[in-house]
């Protein structure tokens, strides 16, 4: 074999690899039109090297923002060293859809992608290669990840009956609360409730209604409740409210418009109507307060005032 074809077949060999690597491979003139298209390019954009060579980069995939592009590609010129673009700063540069089964949840394919400056025989940068890596398992996998771990991060805060905030995490929310107050003395409001005779509602129908009476009392509170306030579930059939920068005559007008909404809401269970009310607790907080866990205890102390004056009422915490 002479060395003429030994050459002609080793570029034969290089010419083939390139053209059917897993990897797309593209290289632009100093104008931006296409002079290689690999085989990758061709499966995934339906265009044949023969349909693109010589043609504007930007005509043919709109996609691309244009001066974007010519910003990341100057730079590689004139600095004459790789740059990258990873899917999690811009999803793909070839807006390609996504076929793969595994993946089948992405409409497009995520792409990392490289800019290599080519050089000429004198030296200076005359073609740019780009390479383009499909990472739509990774990114995918990684997304699905993140979603679980918020999932996961909001079940740790959920009480699982009510779907409000649970005791620990509500707690945490009342210690940071107080720690605002001591920093910039904005008034709040602390609301406990729990539900009257709800023994007898045990005791008659079972635990099973018992629990969903919970359910609908949580429920009534969530339509009642502003999107600043700080609602969960303190254990059993008592509740919680931080009412953020509110003083004690609004939250009066809060817990009343909440105490007679229950009233006169009625929860049915087999054809049995069954009614019930609650009573309410309010403590305003107060610059005499050494900490989060003395607030909640005069609010504690308010809502046994309710219940031992008669029930379904709304006490004060009174210094």
């Amino acid at each position: 074999m002479s060395l003429q074809t030994q050459q002609l077949n080793e570029l034969h060999w290089m010419m083939e690899m390139l053209h059917t690597i897993d990897v797309g491979l593209v290289v632009l003139n100093r104008d931006y039109t296409i002079q290689i298209w690999n085989g990758f390019m061709e499966n995934h954009s339906g265009l044949l090297p023969g349909d693109v060579k010589g043609k504007s980069l930007f005509e043919l995939f709109d996609e691309i923002p244009e001066d974007w592009f010519r910003r990341k590609a100057e730079s590689v010129v004139l600095l004459k060293n790789k740059a990258f673009t990873i899917w999690e700063q811009r999803p793909y540069v070839f807006k390609f859809n996504n076929y793969r089964p595994i993946t089948g949840t992405a409409d497009f394919m995520y792409q990392n992608t490289t800019f290599i400056p080519l050089m000429s025989t004198t030296g200076d940068v005359s073609h740019l290669c780009l390479l383009v890596y499909d990472v739509t398992d990774n990114a995918t996998h990684k997304k699905e990840l993140e979603k679980a771990n918020i999932n996961l991060a909001v079940l740790s805060q959920t009480d699982g009956l009510t779907q409000l905030f649970n005791r620990n995490h509500w707690q945490k929310c009342l210690e940071q609360e107080f720690k605002r107050y001591i920093r910039n003395h904005h008034t709040s409001t602390l609301v406990m409730l729990d539900i009257d005779k709800f023994k007898v509602v045990n005791d008659n129908y079972g635990h099973k209604v018992g629990d969903d009476v919970i359910k609908h009392l949580a429920k009534v509170i969530h339509e009642q409740v502003r999107e600043t306030d700080i609602t969960g579930r303190y254990g059993g059939e008592e509740f919680v409210i931080l009412l953020a920068d509110t003083n004690t005559n609004d939250a009066m007008i809060f817990t009343e418009r909440l105490r007679k909404t229950v009233e006169e809401s009625v929860f049915i269970y087999n054809d049995i109507e069954i009614k019930y009310t609650i009573s309410i607790g309010i403590a305003e907080v107060l610059p005499t307060y050494k900490s989060a866990s003395q607030w909640l205890e005069n609010v504690d102390n308010a809502l046994y005032e309710s219940k031992n004056n008669g029930r379904n009422r709304v006490s004060v915490y009174k210094a």
